[in-house]
């Protein structure tokens, strides 16, 4: 099963660094995961995955495996990992949120979710038990559960009942993951989800009947979602006060660059978020200085590198102006050098928050960089 070890503790905040440790390697902690849905993160190769921008884990999603190429294609390959030539560990989405956000065209019942294919109108059904079938077949290192992440506004009762739901399918996933075995000859852990909606007493509910489940680690669903950015932390540092200290704790699909510090400093340890890649494509890029719209014209005759800091390519060794004339000329190269310097500012800085939590001084590091990644250049 996947380990953890827990390694230093911020003296002044709840922030952590560890190692996750997998069938495919470790996994550095805090982490981010570059989100690779269909097994590609869009625009970036594998090799620079790994080399360029550094990334040691990577998170698919099964409904989109699921629907194509479809498992029996995944499996012939030998699983993900070979079919798509990654070396590092794989996360799985349950496919959950993308079903639950096609409310018109998806069931919910007790036995699971009836939806149709985005690609061609079939019919489908996950279940608590055949998703974790599918994650098997899939080949991820760490399987998500099955849960239902209602969408902003929901009433109390709609609460409630989605979150005893989530809980229901929980006992029914950890009863299918302890009567299967892994396939591929690695061993594959299984990730329970906190919901609970904006309420903090059914966060803390949903957190409690989550930590009594002893699993390799677990997930924080249903944030950022559209509540302001306050609620998330008040929620996460309440759920992350709930969960074991001994246990890796993922924040589900978060956030901004300052949403991954201030969560940290409530003890979360991995991430993921398109925000990278989406956000890239779009021309908007990060640095530790502030936030670029690299379409703005004042960009046009600027010839200095895109980011002198973060350690990649991509943000040393082409300028803003460059990557401005490529993204209004609708260059693809334009897409991709955009995409591997967001990616790469990401995970150097997981890379300096780890850093600081070591050396002693990452809520005053923290304190100083929010404000000032925030700020529009």
């Amino acid at each position: 099963m996947l380990q953890f070890e827990l390694i230093r503790q911020d003296l002044l905040s709840a922030a952590r660094a560890g190692r996750i440790t997998t069938g495919h390697g470790p996994v550095d902690t805090p982490a981010f995961m570059p989100v690779g849905t269909a097994g590609s993160v869009k625009g970036v190769t594998q090799e620079q995955l790994k080399t360029d921008i550094g990334a040691s884990i990577l998170l698919a999603n099964t409904y989109h495996l699921f629907l194509r190429p479809g498992v029996g294609v995944l499996s012939a390959a030998g699983g993900i990992h070979r079919f798509c030539g990654w070396v590092g560990p794989f996360l799985t989405d349950s496919g959950g949120y993308q079903v639950f956000s096609m409310a018109a065209s998806r069931k919910l019942s007790e036995e699971g979710v009836l939806f149709r294919s985005h690609i061609d109108g079939s019919r489908h059904l996950f279940t608590p038990e055949n998703v974790v079938d599918t994650q098997r077949l899939i080949g991820a290192d760490i399987i998500m559960a099955l849960d239902e992440c209602l969408p902003l506004p929901a009433t109390g009762e709609d609460t409630r009942r989605s979150m005893e739901l989530t809980h229901r399918w929980l006992d029914r996933g950890i009863a299918r993951m302890e009567s299967t075995s892994p396939i591929y000859g690695y061993d594959q852990s299984f990730f329970p989800i906190v919901q609970g909606g904006m309420d903090p007493d059914l966060r803390s509910q949903s957190a409690h009947f989550i930590a009594g489940k002893d699993c390799s680690g677990y997930g924080i669903g249903g944030l950022s979602v559209g509540e302001p950015e306050e609620v998330m932390y008040q929620l996460a540092g309440l759920v992350c006060g709930i969960l074991p200290p001994g246990k890796p704790r993922y924040l589900m699909g978060v956030g901004m660059p300052w949403n991954l510090l201030e969560n940290m400093a409530l003890g979360v340890d991995l991430f993921d978020c398109v925000i990278p890649t989406r956000n890239g494509r779009n021309g908007m890029l990060f640095t530790l200085d502030g936030v670029i719209n690299i379409r703005n014209k004042k960009w046009e005759s600027c010839f200095d590198p895109l980011d002198e800091v973060t350690p990649c390519f991509a943000s040393r060794n082409y300028s803003r102006a460059y990557l401005r004339h490529l993204m209004i000329s609708g260059e693809l190269l334009g897409l991709q050098l955009a995409t591997v310097h967001n990616l790469a500012f990401y995970l150097d800085l997981m890379r300096q928050a780890r850093k600081h939590i070591l050396e002693g001084d990452f809520l005053s590091w923290k304190n100083e960089m929010v404000p000032r990644m925030k700020q529009r250049l």
